[in-house]
């Protein structure tokens, strides 16, 4: 199994108004980013939201992204998720700009894709209703692969057009293309996308032990792939939750015990009506009961799999239970309620030293190595080639070395 940490632009309370405060936010995230690259974990991911107040105020995932990748190496960058209505803008955008990203890291860019959170996002844009972006994402995520192989690409479709054709630049860096990932919420989702050969990205907000049907759905038809998405099968369980791992347990267990945790569950059932609500269905700005957890209920969450939480050791039995449950990839929310800045950077280099290392032991990405067996899976030409094109020879004008 392998791990990664999630960026969303969480802003809570009176800061999220605060210009000073959202900058220090932000840069902030890009530095644990760019940390987690020195201690063995494989995967960042970035979220794309737009208008929702608190919970996200990363809106252009692609130049914080473009920011972290010029200062790593090694670590996958990902969007998680680029959404995908054409009302917001032409899928030829999202081509280039994925492409682009490719290049910059070097195949270290991870394409998640998605319909958007839900209805008050969607309808930023030109008043779109959530309705609508099922059929939208389904026509664009098929045709992204084919502008990244064709060199005339031309489509007519019930969603955008491109009615001339057009070489879509730049193609995407080496061999095969980016990852492609689609968000999953409901039960159907999970099967389409392994139906689709690309991975699925659960956010869960809710035990890891109500996703194992969803995980067994994707499986299952990951095995009988039945409509390929790309140049290759990304055969993937991303799954998300929250994680206090401090080298100190009594210190762990404290932060988890106050009152202020489950905030940004309030955000999510308030914004993200595209999934089910937690089962608590609490909804912000309604009045919330707070109170700290005592041991026993701490205890009562960590087994029920809403959290993981205690020491290096403890945290690694906690993460077998995501290994059972099928999951392939792990990934924390980042910063988590509570922390403070220096725990954060604790937390970041003692699961990565002290838990990933006994979970994951092979140095190349999973992606990476999926990556490897793409196949074309379009003509290069869509069209008829001119053959004066094809009998021409260019100038000898190598690029300097």
């Amino acid at each position: 199994m392998e791990f990664g940490l999630f960026f969303n632009g969480y802003l809570p309370g009176p800061a999220a108004h605060d210009p000073e405060s959202e900058h220090l936010m932000l840069m902030r995230e890009a530095q644990y980013a760019i940390h987690a690259d020195r201690f063995n974990w494989k995967y960042t991911w970035f979220g794309e939201h737009h208008a929702l107040t608190e919970y996200s105020h990363m809106s252009a995932p692609y130049p914080f992204m473009g920011f972290v990748a010029g200062q790593t190496e090694r670590i996958h960058i990902g969007s998680a998720i680029t959404s995908l209505p054409t009302t917001k803008e032409h899928p030829v955008r999202i081509a280039e700009r994925a492409a682009m990203m490719d290049h910059l890291t070097e195949g270290r860019f991870e394409f998640g894709t998605g319909r958007g959170a839900g209805s008050h996002e969607v309808r930023t844009f030109n008043g779109t209703e959530l309705s609508e972006t099922k059929a939208m994402w389904e026509e664009v995520v098929h045709e992204i692969p084919r502008m990244w192989e064709q060199k005339d690409y031309q489509h007519d479709g019930e969603h955008f057009s491109v009615p001339t054709p057009h070489n879509i630049l730049p193609k995407p860096y080496g061999k095969g293309h980016p990852p492609i990932w689609v968000a999953c919420g409901n039960p159907a989702t999970f099967a389409k996308a392994g139906s689709h050969g690309i991975g699925a990205i659960a956010f869960n907000f809710e035990p890891i032990h109500n996703l194992k049907g969803r995980v067994e759905a994707y499986k299952e038809a990951a095995e009988n792939v039945t409509d390929q998405i790309g140049q290759y099968q990304n055969n993937n369980v991303m799954m998300t939750n929250a994680v206090i791992c401090l080298e100190d347990r009594d210190e762990a267990r404290a932060m988890a015990k106050r009152n202020l945790r489950g905030y940004r569950v309030t955000m999510v059932n308030l914004y993200h009506d595209s999934m089910p609500q937690s089962p608590d269905a609490i909804v912000w700005p309604h009045p919330r009961d707070r109170f700290e957890l005592d041991d026993a209920m701490l205890d009562f969450a960590i087994e029920g799999g809403y959290m993981l939480c205690g020491n290096p050791e403890e945290v690694c039995e906690q993460v077998q239970a995501y290994q059972d449950v099928g999951c392939d990839q792990l990934v924390f929310g980042t910063p988590d309620e509570g922390y403070n800045h220096d725990q954060v950077i604790e937390m970041i280099e003692c699961f990565g030293n002290g838990v990933i290392p006994e979970f994951d032991r092979d140095p190349v990405h999973r992606t990476t190595r999926m990556r490897e067996s793409a196949v074309p899976q379009f003509p290069v030409f869509n069209g008829e080639v001119d053959p004066v094109v094809t009998q021409a020879v260019p100038p000898a004008f190598p690029i300097s070395v």
